[in-house]
């Protein structure tokens, strides 16, 4: 079987910004909670059997406690925010599992599933429904892959190195110098997508990049400023590649052959 993961939280956005406002009977705003419901049911449709959506059910982590700058609900349209725990509520309705974070974020949630499911002999391939590129750390081989549903783009092992430079194990190394703008930290100064996925590509970590440029068995343009950047912010570096981890605590249950549903529960953290 195929196992379908899905960031809610993603879809709710994509859909808020897409979708002509809409109200319900109460005069509160829909058109987003509709618009994930149908593009959920159309994935069923087209066969999907076994589905888990992870929600941020609220939008601070036990990140933000890492880094003040860390991602925040403050700027989200409040009509938005409103429709997180209905459209929660509405997918339960469906019969879909959705692991509603509170402590971890979503992307931890989808992210602690994947290797789940990826351990069971049912699952012939877990499939990640997401463009948010912390989640390419969780991609492996052709069994776990990560699926843009909006530009209908399939990313596996070989297309992480072809995208980034690195493998899947390197991503949270490469964030960290690169930065997340969408999560809220800036990276390294210098450090753009060319020479992180170059210097990366050799080195795979942080602690194995050498402190002086001279050691560097990669030509990088700009070598070494970008070492020294990396020198003098390394404690930073290490702080921002532990925000680009994904927790993977094991969900509790594996999926099983109920149709149209992945079964468990989400982390503990969660609630």
């Amino acid at each position: 079987m195929r196992v379908h993961l899905l960031d809610g939280t993603y879809e709710l956005f994509r859909h808020f910004y897409a979708m002509p406002k809409q109200t319900d009977r109460d005069g509160r705003e829909v058109a987003a909670i509709i618009g994930v419901l149908g593009s959920v049911l159309g994935m069923l449709e087209g066969g999907a059997t076994h589905l888990g959506v992870a929600t941020d059910h609220v939008i601070e982590s036990f990140r933000n406690d890492l880094w003040a700058g860390y991602k925040t609900s403050e700027g989200i349209e409040p009509e938005l925010l409103a429709q997180f725990h209905p459209l929660e509520d509405a997918l339960r309705a469906m019969g879909v599992v959705v692991w509603a974070m509170e402590e971890f974020e979503a992307d931890d949630a989808l992210a602690a599933a994947a290797r789940l499911a990826a351990a069971s002999p049912d699952v012939e391939q877990v499939i990640v429904c997401t463009p948010d590129k912390d989640l390419s750390q969780c991609v492996s081989g052709e069994r776990v892959v990560q699926f843009d549903r909006r530009k209908r783009e399939l990313r596996d092992e070989r297309g992480v190195v072809a995208r980034f430079g690195v493998g899947p194990a390197s991503i949270p190394d490469y964030l960290a110098l690169v930065g997340d703008s969408a999560d809220g930290f800036p990276g390294i100064p210098g450090w753009g997508e060319k020479a992180s996925g170059a210097v990366l590509g050799r080195y795979a970590h942080l602690e194995r990049i050498p402190a002086k440029s001279t050691e560097w068995t990669v030509p990088v343009r700009g070598a070494a400023r970008l070492a020294a950047a990396l020198e003098e912010n390394r404690t930073l570096a290490l702080l921002f590649r532990t925000l680009a981890t994904l927790r993977t605590e094991p969900l509790s249950v594996l999926p099983n052959s109920c149709a149209c549903r992945v079964c468990g529960t989400a982390p503990a953290a969660s609630r």
